[in-house]
Order: structure tokens, then sequence, then C-alpha cells
């Protein structure tokens, strides 16, 4: 359980990031807006209710507000890796408020129907599920990274405050006025975040020239790079791996305090106020835990600790000791996913962070997703309790993962600054930016005894260049000169290489490329050639632009560090 790896550096006070003024005012603005979209929930399935006495339509609402993330959660991050995302959360947070102001409109004036209240919904969600991967990314920014846990946390404190009270002012609002007065409100809660990220006075960031072409290019990016990562791989699978278990409280919660407790409604209210109160609970202690614990036990406890929750959800009686246990559920599951999203974000550089975020929310969103339908499924054929007990289970299981998927501290100590930039292209002329795809080769002269070990150091090179955006890579020998090797790895488009090459050279790259070099003999450096083909492959030629012409050398320099 990577017992060896001493526990994080001391962290700041959990406040410490709103001593920040704009991430202060950023926090203020998102807590209006989480308690707006708080009470959009309730005025929505109040108001559904009163328009229809179908069960089906009320339960569409969820759908409705949940399909979104699953159809733009990956092109939402690739997006936001791709345009700016000043620019993009101007647009989805105008859009959302759009949105919300259009249904409290028709709302307030009567012209509401059941279908295009799920209309808006799904028009809402849409908004919600572009802005979520973006949105992500700003905390880093705003704060410095010894604080991004606290930051984190204070973002998961802000959700949870307002699922406390949004409910409750949403209910006020609707019993003292109408549905409409609240979606009125949650339309102008946006207006708050619209503000606050005008004034954000970013730099400019470098966007790419073909963003609306290469958005699905850029999903296949993200992709790619999660599996050439195993950082990223170890906080999917661990992810998905509780959300599943996890799931089973939020699923059977509702039945277990109707039908096993008997109890009324107000009661699971009052079980999701007490876990909202130890979400804020665990924010507080959070940098006492990460002082004293590494993030494989605070993993860990946190996971074991949710499974006692779901014990007691499946055999407790007493009020006091549920309220107790979904006290510690709340801290539980806050330091659970603050630790993943803080992996998340700090595992990856940030020209893919958004991609890798979106692909984590959708990882957590599938495993919620999926839990539901099996715990749901064995509470109806044997009954809550065995479900619940099932699902403690598989969280006391799946801590075993720690072994084979360790989210070791090394992973927060991760410098993606690059180690030194790529040498200066000389080129005979300048591709289109559509041309490709491109093939980089890398020659050097090893000798037999050495060709074992270059093998396995161009093997981890394989990785990282496919990692980076490599669509293929291999190791090739010269059978007329034995000791000549030739290193390549192709690229879709000329601009997809200018962007890899304008980032440079990573810290990890670098000291494997200096393996590499000591191995190489000969006077010179190793020789590095840029080759542009205008004739791709079939596989490639489908999505890849080409100019009628025939295969050309573009850069070919003796002596050139690798690229």
């Amino acid at each position: 359980m990577s017992a060896s790896v001493a526990p994080a550096a001391p962290s700041a006070s959990s406040l410490a990031p709103l001593k920040i003024p704009f991430f202060r005012m950023l926090w203020i603005a998102s807590f209006v807006s989480n308690i707006g979209t708080w009470m959009q929930n309730v005025g929505a399935v109040g108001l559904m209710t009163e328009l229809t006495p179908s069960p089906v339509l009320v339960a569409l609402l969820q759908t409705a507000s949940a399909l979104p993330v699953f159809l733009l959660s990956l092109p939402a991050g690739a997006l936001a890796d791709l345009v700016d995302r000043r620019r993009m959360l101007m647009l989805t947070q105008t859009w959302m408020a759009a949105v919300a102001l259009v249904l409290a409109t028709l709302t307030l004036l009567g012209f509401t129907t059941p279908w295009l209240l799920l209309l808006l919904t799904f028009l809402l969600g849409l908004g919600g599920a572009l802005n979520n991967p973006v949105w992500q990314t700003v905390t880093p920014e705003l704060v410095p990274r010894a604080q991004l846990p606290q930051a984190l946390a204070l973002n998961s404190v802000s959700f949870n405050l307002a699922r406390s009270f949004g409910p409750a002012l949403g209910g006020l609002l609707i019993g003292s006025f109408s549905a409409g007065a609240a979606f009125l409100l949650n339309g102008l809660s946006f207006l708050a975040t619209i503000y606050m990220v005008w004034r954000w006075k970013r730099e400019p960031q470098v966007t790419s020239t073909l963003a609306g072409e290469r958005v699905f290019a850029a999903i296949r990016g993200g992709i790619r790079y999660a599996r050439f990562a195993p950082p990223v791989q170890r906080i999917l699978v661990r992810g998905v791996c509780f959300t599943f278990g996890a799931s089973a409280l939020f699923a059977l919660m509702p039945a277990v305090v109707a039908r096993r407790l008997a109890l009324p409604t107000s009661f699971y209210s009052v079980l999701l106020s007490c876990m909202g109160a130890g979400a804020v609970l665990g924010a507080v202690l959070l940098p006492h835990l990460n002082r004293r614990l590494t993030i494989n036990w605070r993993v860990t406890v946190a996971t074991l600790s949710f499974a006692v929750g779901l014990l007691g959800l499946a055999f407790a009686d007493n009020k006091m000791l549920l309220s107790a246990l979904l006290v510690l559920v709340g801290m539980a599951w806050m330091l659970v996913l603050n630790s993943f999203s803080v992996g998340v974000q700090t595992v990856v550089p940030r020209w893919v962070q958004a991609r890798t975020i979106s692909l984590y929310l959708l990882t957590i969103q599938g495993g919620m997703a999926l839990g539901s339908v099996v715990w749901g499924s064995v509470a109806s054929r044997w009954e809550l309790p065995v479900a619940l007990t099932g699902a403690a289970i598989w969280l006391g299981l799946s801590t075993l993962l720690a072994f084979r998927y360790s989210l070791s501290n090394s992973t927060e100590a991760l410098d993606f600054t690059p180690a030194r930039s790529r040498p200066d292209l000389l080129l005979d002329q300048e591709p289109a930016p559509d041309a490709g795809p491109i093939i980089i080769t890398t020659t050097y002269h090893i000798s037999p005894a050495d060709r074992p070990a270059f093998a396995a150091i161009m093997d981890e090179l394989s990785r990282i260049r496919r990692r980076e955006g490599a669509i293929r890579v291999g190791l090739y020998a010269d059978l007329a000169e034995p000791t000549r090797l030739v290193e390549y790895f192709m690229v879709e488009s000329w601009e997809e290489y200018e962007q890899l090459h304008d980032r440079g050279v990573s810290r990890e790259e670098a000291d494997i490329k200096t393996l590499a070099r000591q191995l190489h003999q000969g006077p010179d450096r190793p020789v590095v050639a840029r080759l542009l083909s205008e004739h791709a492959p079939a596989e490639l030629a489908a999505r890849t632009p080409m100019v009628p012409g025939s295969t050309r050398l573009v850069a070919s320099t003796a002596g050139e560090t690798p690229a």
C-alpha cells in the first residue's frame, strides 16, 4: 500500500486559498450559483409534478440533466484544451443564464409544458456539461500548487453548503411564489459568475488554428494520453471502483428511509444535511490529514469509513446513530474525491489537463450510473440490507487495489516544466497546418552488445511518444549496417507536430534520451529527420487532409538533439 512513501509536506490552513482575492470572489460567485442550481432542481421537480401525474416524466428530469454529461464530457474537455478557457467559461455561463431566464419567463407567464420543461432542462444540462471540465481547470491557475488540495476542498464545501441550503430556499420560494421565481433566481445567479470571469485578467492562450476541425482528434489524444500515463490510469481505476460501490448509498438511501425505517421524507433531508456537514468537517480537517497520512492511506481509511456507513444504513435503526454515520460518510466522500481530483489535476501537464479531467468526470459518472443499476437490482431481488452489505464488501475489497494501483505521493511532486526547448526547425518550406502525417526519425549507432539495453530504453521512450500524441512508433535496424538503428514516431498533422515541438522536452523524456545518447557511438550526435508524407496510410486518409504530391524530406539535421 506504498507504506514506504512519506506523507505529504505540511500544507497550509484549510482557508488559505480564500486569502487570494480572485479565488475568494470566484468561490463566492460559485456558491451563489450552486444555490441557484439546487433551487432550479427543486423547482423543476415541483413544477413537473404540478404539470403531469406521470412518474415517468418526473423521472426523465434526472435523465435530461445527466444525459448531457455522457454526451459532451469528452468533447467539452477537448474544446477546453483547444480554445481560450476564459472565453469558453463566458460562453457556457451565458448559455446557462439565458436558458434559465427563458424557462423562468415561460413559467411565470404560464406557458411551460412537461415536454418544454424537459427540453429546457436538457439545454441547461448541455451548458453544465460543457462548463464542468473547463471550470475544473480554473482553480489550478488561481492558487499555488501547495494549496490546491485546500482549494478543491473549499469548492466541495461550496457545493455541500449549497446542497444544504439550496433545496430549503427553493422550497420557500415555490411555497411563497412559484417555481418560476426559483428559475428566475437561478438565472440571475449565473450573472455573478459571468461578472467574475469577465474580470479575470489572464494571459491569452495559444489556441489551435484548426480547433473546430480537431475536436475528435483532441478527444483521441486525451484518451491516448490517459492510456499511456500510468498515474492517470491508477486514478481512473480507483475512482470507478469507489463510485461503483458508493453509489449504493445515493441510490438506496431514500428507500431505506421510506421502507426499512418507515420514516417521513424529512428524515431523508436530515441525512443529506448530515452528509453535507461531514463534507465541510472533512474540508476543515484536510490539512491535518494530509500531514499525517499518505494519499493511499487517506483513500483507504475514507473508503472503509464509507463502507461502515453503508452497513449502518443496512442494519441500524437509531436515528442519532444513522445521523452520525452520515456525517462520517460525508467526510469520507469528500476526502476520497478530493484526493482523486487533486491527483488527476497534478499528474498531467496543462495542455491536456481539461481532457483528462473530462475523462475522470465521465468515469466517475459512469461508476455512479452503473452502480445505481446494479445495487438497485440486487435490492429488488434480495432486499435492501443485502445490497448495502454487498456494496460495503465491494468497497472493502477495493482498498486492495492500493497494492496494484498505488496512488503514491510521488505523483504530487511531478514537475511538468520543460527540461529544455527543442531545437529550432530548419525547413525548406513551411507545410500547411493540416498537411500530414509527419514521421520524425532519429538515427543512432549502437554496438551489438548494447542493443538489448537500448531497446528497453526505446520502449520507455515509445510510451512517452504515444502519450504525447504519436499515432505510431517503432525501432528499425539497418540490415546493411547492424549498428545503425532508427527510432521513429508519427503524428497526424504538421500543426500537431508544431504543438508537440513548442511544448519542449519534458524532464522524463530528457532523462530517457540522455540514457539513449550514452549508448550512441560515433563522432556526431544522433541525426534527426522530419518527413512529410502527402499520401496518408489508408486508415488516416479519411481524417487527415492531404495535398497532392510525393513524400519529401522536410528537415534533416545531423548532430541535433533527438526530437
